[in-house]
């Protein structure tokens, strides 16, 4: 953790991290406006940030694209404060990767939401997990559960007990390295009515016992209330999805009451 404390030690660093908080996705150019340095120095100060993983990168057309990534910062969170006194949706609130405003002329082509987090664990026993139904509600957001059919072309759905909570189909399955579903959110009236989004995990060794996994959350149809609502419950199932693939164990959290 020591590059994290690092990172977030310089508060020209932090600066920038603010900046990607109210806007995800900015080029380097917006983010060396009005900074006191020269963009040679922004460009070092976003190296150490992304040395250590607060900030992902993405190339769109020419355009290089700096996303936050809030994971490092809730592992030191889950390191030192309580699970029961300060719970991982208060804990996550003010780490929050929503897209607030992006500019109309990427909004089509920029993903909205980009996560990337390392797991000690190979992406064998990683896709075990995301591919194994019955392990869903050991780490999903709202501990939902699920029933694919695994195909290309297949159905997808997440559930809080009886209730349809997200629906889609299986777009692409490559294992052990790439699945990509679409996403068509259901948990209630405003985002029900939202195009269907995409959903991409991808998962790289890291050596012989470890991984990292990228998950990308894109294709909204631009700003929509399914693209402001996911950007909470994510971060939730991704650190899940570490600890169950790290230590075997599941942390659960309290599932909502079905109206």
């Amino acid at each position: 953790m020591d590059e994290i404390f690092n990172a977030l030690a310089h508060p020209l660093r932090r600066e920038l991290l603010d900046r990607l908080r109210e806007r995800d996705g900015q080029t380097l150019s917006e983010l060396e406006r009005d900074q006191p340095v020269t963009r040679f120095g922004v460009m070092k100060h976003l190296g150490v940030l992304e040395d250590a993983h607060l900030v992902v990168t993405r190339k769109i057309g020419r355009e290089k694209l700096h996303y936050l990534n809030p994971l490092p910062v809730q592992e030191i969170a889950d390191r030192w404060i309580s699970r029961f006194s300060a719970p991982f949706a208060r804990t996550m609130s003010d780490l929050k990767t929503a897209v607030e405003r992006r500019d109309a002329t990427m909004a089509s082509a920029a993903p909205k939401h980009v996560w990337e987090m390392f797991i000690r664990a190979t992406p064998q026993d990683v896709w075990a997990i995301l591919t194994d139904d019955e392990k869903t509600p050991l780490w999903q957001h709202f501990n939902m559960t699920s029933k694919t059919e695994w195909v290309a072309g297949g159905a997808i759905t997440f559930q809080v007990g009886d209730r349809a909570m997200i629906v889609g189909k299986v777009l692409e399955i490559d294992p052990p390295r790439r699945f990509v579903h679409s996403f068509s959110a259901q948990w209630s009236p405003d985002v029900a009515v939202d195009p269907a989004s995409r959903v991409t995990w991808l998962l790289e060794p890291v050596g012989d016992k470890a991984c990292k996994v990228t998950l990308t959350h894109d294709d909204f149809g631009g700003e929509t209330a399914t693209s402001k609502a996911v950007g909470g419950g994510w971060p939730e199932a991704l650190s899940r999805l570490k600890t169950l693939a790290e230590t075997g164990e599941p942390f659960y959290m309290p599932a909502p009451v079905s109206a």
